[in-house]
C-alpha cells in the first residue's frame, strides 16, 4: 500500500500515482525486512535485495546499479568508510531509485514520462528509460551543468532547459504532468524504495551489521529517507540493534533542512552554490527528512563554499574525484567530529553521491 504519513491515509499501489489526493507525498508501507539468507548473492546489483522490495516486479530494468565500493580511509585524524555511489551506471546514487521506479512504470505499460532535475536525476531517468524503451522528457534549470544535459540527450531524452531556479523547473514539471506520467525522483514513492537499498547494502558490506554513523549531503533528502526506510526495516526485523545516526550536510548557501532542524528558518537566506545538486529551497519531504534525522539521534550542519571546494581538492588528493555536491559530505566530517558526533571506535560511512565527471566546468574553477 501507499501511505501518506502525514494523514495516515493509504492508497493501493498504482505505478502512475505519485502523490496523495490532497497533494501530500507518499511512501510505501514498510516491508518486514530481510535476513542474510534472503540476499540473492548471484545478482550483482541492488536487485540482490529484491526480497525487500514491493511491487512484484518481475523484469527489473537494471544496468548493474548498486554493489558500489566501500573504501576505508582516514580523513584528517578520523577513520571513515567512503561509499562510492558514483560507480553507479550514470555516475550518481540516483540510479538506485530510478531502477526501481522505472521498473514499476515499465511493468505497468507506461510508454512516456516527464522528470524535473538539476542534472543527476534527469540523466539517470533518461538512461533507464532508454533501457526500458520509454520516451523521456527531462526538464532542468537553465544553469544545469552542460555535462549532465549532454548525458541526458545522449540517452535519447528530450531535454528542456527552464529559465529560473530549481523551483521554477519543478513548477513547470507539475504543470506538464497533467498529461504525461510524472517519474519524479523527488515525488514517486518507488524511488525511495530504490534508495533504501543503500541501507541494505551497507548492512551487507559491513558483515550484516549497521554503521554507527552515516554522513551524507542532502538537497531533497532521498538518501536520508532511503537510509531511514532500510535501516528501520532491519531494526524491526531484529537484524540490527539500533538505527545509525544520520548526519546531514548542506551548503551554507542553500540549507533549508539545517535551518528547520535548528529552528533558524526565519534567518534562512539563499545564494548560488557550487553544490548545485542540493540547490532545493523547499524540499518536498522536508518534515519526513527532519523526522528521520531526529529519530536516529542525528544532526545537520552547513558547509561554507570554500570548505566544499577544499574537500573536492582533498578527495582528489586521495584519488577520489567527486563533484562538489558529493564532496560536501566529506567536508562535514570534521564539523561532526568537533561536535562529538563521531566517537572513537565507531564505524562512520560517508556517502559520496556523484562523480566529478558530472561537473567539469565547476571543478575547473575549484582547481584554477
Amino acid at each position: 500500500m501507499y501511505l501518506d504519513a502525514r494523514s495516515g491515509r493509504t492508497y493501493p499501489i498504482d505505478a502512475r500515482r505519485w502523490r496523495g489526493d490532497d497533494g501530500a507525498p507518499l511512501t510505501v508501507t514498510p516491508s518486514p525486512g530481510i535476513g542474510p539468507d534472503d540476499v540473492d548473492t548471484r545478482t550483482r546489483s541492488l536487485w540482490r535485495y529484491r526480497a525487500a522490495l514491493p511491487g512484484g516486479i518481475e523484469r527489473p530494468i537494471s544496468l548493474g546499479e548498486g554493489c558500489t565500493p566501500l573504501l576505508e580511509r582516514t580523513w584528517g585524524t578520523t577513520p571513515v568508510h567512503f561509499k562510492l555511489e558514483w560507480f553507479s551506471p550514470t555516475g550518481s546514487f540516483k540510479d538506485r531509485g530510478t531502477s526501481v521506479m522505472i521498473s514499476l512504470l515499465a511493468q505497468a505499460g507506461v510508454d512516456s514520462v516527464i522528470e524535473d532535475s538539476s542534472g543527476n536525476g534527469g540523466s539517470s531517468v533518461a538512461a533507464y528509460c532508454a533501457a526500458a524503451g520509454i520516451r523521456a522528457r527531462i526538464l532542468a534549470p537553465e544553469g544545469t551543468s552542460p555535462a549532465k544535459v549532454l548525458q541526458s540527450r545522449a540517452y535519447g531524452a528530450e531535454v528542456t532547459l527552464v529559465p529560473g531556479d530549481r523551483e521554477a523547473t519543478a513548477a513547470q514539471a507539475l504543470r506538464d504532468s497533467a498529461d504525461t506520467c510524472y517519474a519524479s525522483h523527488n515525488w514517486h514513492p518507488f524511488f525511495l524504495q530504490g534508495t533504501k537499498t543503500l541501507a541494505y547494502e551497507l548492512w551487507e558490506d559491513l558483515g550484516f551489521t549497521a554503521p554507527d554513523n552515516i554522513i551524507t549531503v542532502a538537497g531533497a533528502g532521498s538518501t536520508v529517507l532511503g537510509c531511514d526506510l532500510g535501516f528501520t526495516e532491519l531494526l524491526a526485523a531484529g537484524r540490527i540493534p539500533r538505527l545509525p545516526r544520520l548526519l546531514v550536510a548542506q551548503p551554507r548557501n542553500c540549507a533549508p533542512i539545517d535551518a528547520h532542524f535548528h529552528g533558524t528558518a526565519a534567518d534562512l537566506v539563499f545564494a548560488p552554490t557550487i553544490a548545485e545538486g542540493t540547490a532545493i529551497r523547499e524540499p518536498v519531504r522536508l518534515p519526513e527528512v527532519l523526522d528521520a534525522v531526529r529519530r536516529s539521534n542525528g544532526d545537520v550542519a552547513t558547509i561554507a563554499e570554500e570548505d566544499i571546494a577544499g574537500a573536492v581538492r582533498d578527495l582528489a588528493a586521495l584519488g577520489l574525484y567527486a563533484e562538489p555536491t558529493s564532496a560536501t559530505a566529506a567536508a562535514a566530517i570534521e564539523v561532526f567530529r568537533s561536535r562529538g558526533a563521531l566517537a572513537p571506535g565507531e564505524t562512520t560511512v560517508v556517502v559520496l553521491t556523484g562523480s566529478g565527471l558530472k561537473a567539469p566546468t565547476t571543478i575547473a574553477g575549484v582547481f584554477a
